[in-house]
């Protein structure tokens, strides 16, 4: 017994409009919506789809903003912001701790932060020899610390 070969029919999609096929394309990229989904929602085979994507992508990105190169160079610079914000502050808490002769940073901070700022404590400390960061000030501050035995 011979069965028949049966041929399966190919399915006829409708053409898409251009507006259509950026719009996937965007919500793809966006990562809205998987190529799958798309398939279903849309009606277009995921080939068709991956065509589109290879095809209008670069076109998006023209018309959204910056090329992956530009994205780049702003990222690295906003990391060098960050770096500089990041060793101003641990500038501060360090002479702070000096200063005032509390270690907040051990408190309160991840023990990498906490091992820099020990560091830049330890580089101001030979930078200005055997006194403090402020100098004379900070030797009034703690004469002003020092219980007086004379009111007592």
């Amino acid at each position: 017994m011979k069965s028949k070969k049966e041929h399966w029919l190919k399915k006829s999609y409708q053409k898409a409009t251009l507006e259509t096929k950026l719009l996937v394309v965007d919500q793809i990229l966006n990562g809205q919506i998987s190529t799958n989904f798309a398939s279903k929602k849309y009606d277009v085979p995921r080939t068709t789809i991956n065509y589109w994507l290879r095809k209008y992508s670069t076109l998006v990105q023209q018309n959204t903003g910056m090329s992956k190169n530009d994205e780049i160079k702003k990222l690295k610079e906003k990391i060098e912001e960050l770096e500089f914000v990041k060793d101003f502050q641990q500038d501060i808490i360090a002479d702070m701790e000096l200063i005032t002769g509390v270690d907040m940073s051990k408190k309160s901070l991840p023990k990498t932060l906490a091992k820099e700022i020990e560091r830049k404590k330890k580089d101001r400390i030979k930078e200005n020899g055997s006194t403090n960061v402020l100098g004379s000030l900070n030797k009034l501050s703690t004469k002003d610390n020092k219980p007086n035995k004379n009111n007592t």
